[in-house]
């Protein structure tokens, strides 16, 4: 099953989707074990540690550091992990409007954290993105 390469139609089909709650970045130190009771939605390996995004109130419950309180936007569109140009389209435009976002690829969809206060602005930018005409 592989997913769409084609840039016009990413954007076409991008179907941006809120996702509900607040999400964290955390990190533990290499090596060490995740805790049984936190369900990360994300884990990254580096040699600094492991990085967690885990749901704000598992981050404040397990007593962990976190950092970037942000929303979820998944582009529903099945993106082509070698499709190019996709994120950097998106990115761009919410860089233009001065909103950071913190992008992860994974096999099916790409994935948008976006600062709390300024989810609302980005899905509409992202919903003009994909109704604007395409050449």
């Amino acid at each position: 099953m592989s997913g769409e390469r084609d840039l016009t139609a990413l954007l076409r089909h991008m179907k941006p989707e809120l996702r509900p709650g607040t999400f964290v970045f955390c990190t533990i130190a290499a090596g060490e074990t995740i805790p049984a009771d936190l369900h990360p939605l994300m884990t990254f390996r580096e040699l600094e540690g492991t990085t967690l995004v885990i749901r704000r109130e598992e981050a404040e419950a397990a007593g962990l550091r976190h950092a970037f309180a942000s929303r979820l936007i998944t582009l529903s569109v099945h993106s082509a992990l070698d499709a190019v140009g996709f994120l950097a389209a998106i990115t761009t435009r919410l860089a233009e409007a001065g909103i950071s976002v913190n992008a992860v690829s994974a096999f099916h969809h790409d994935h948008l954290f976006v600062p709390i206060n300024r989810a609302d602005e980005a899905m509409a930018l992202l919903r003009e993105m994909s109704e604007a005409k395409h050449p």
